[in-house]
């Protein structure tokens, strides 16, 4: 067994937290020894990781306690942060080790590097791509967290940055598509827990990648396995890619 370690949970009273709650009190080598939500003040020096699905405020208010006294390390699973906000987490990361990802999920790391290798040897001025996503009615932000990683990637294996290819939404009268632009869409509905489909078409055929979230224990169990990853790790930020062992060091 591994040596055990002590974990808190910020948003712990979500639907998230509560996931991270379930899968951290069945393992026998972590200790809970915090859980809090927002307006809450926890001692942070309990900890030696702390996993937060919270808000983009939460996290980032998270993020410079933690930093300011050095400890402990961070998995950020919020989603939603502005440019700025993502700066703060950045700046963090200069004095703590922070694991920030918008999908936890083993699976959907591996779609988005096939989403990459796709984008890289399909021509951008014959195939368009298509990103759609749908979430539960709850969700606060779109398109998610998850899309948008989607779309970076498509746009890393075009050798270009995703706010210079991210179209518009389509509606009304919009005119014919842009060449080379990366379309998003996404659907709020019922109790759906993700689903997300990057379509590469073309005009003669469609090659469509997705990937369907059944349980939400399988984002818990990949947040659980990177605190276990990073609260041992040098300061810096990090991403499920190098959790999993997909990034060389």
């Amino acid at each position: 067994m591994s040596a055990i370690f002590h974990a808190g949970i910020s948003g712990a009273r979500g639907r998230m937290g509560r996931a991270v709650s379930a899968v951290l009190d069945a393992r026998e080598d972590v200790v809970v020894a915090a859980r809090f939500d927002r307006g809450e003040t926890p001692d942070v020096s309990l900890c030696d990781v702390i996993i937060d699905f919270s808000t983009a405020e939460a996290s980032v208010e998270l993020a410079r306690t933690c930093a300011a006294r050095g400890g402990p390390a961070l998995v950020i699973g919020s989603t939603g942060l502005s440019p700025e906000q993502e700066d703060e987490i950045l700046k963090a990361s200069e004095k703590i080790a922070i694991v920030r990802s918008g999908n936890f999920s083993l699976g959907v790391n591996i779609l988005i590097g096939l989403v990459q290798h796709a984008a890289q040897r399909l021509d951008a001025a014959e195939w368009d791509i298509e990103i759609a996503e749908a979430h539960h009615r709850r969700k606060v932000d779109a398109p998610s967290g998850t899309a948008l990683m989607l779309g970076e990637a498509a746009a890393e294996g075009r050798g270009e940055d995703l706010p210079d290819l991210r179209a518009a939404p389509w509606d009304g009268i919009t005119g014919p598509r842009p060449e080379g632009k990366i379309g998003f869409s996404s659907i709020r509905a019922g109790g759906i827990v993700g689903e997300h489909t990057v379509m590469f078409a073309s005009e003669d055929e469609v090659l469509t990648l997705s990937h369907s979230a059944i349980d939400r224990s399988l984002f818990a169990k990949g947040a659980v396995a990177a605190a276990a990853w990073v609260r041992s790790r040098k300061p810096g930020l990090y991403d499920m890619q190098d959790v999993l062992g997909f990034r060389q060091a």
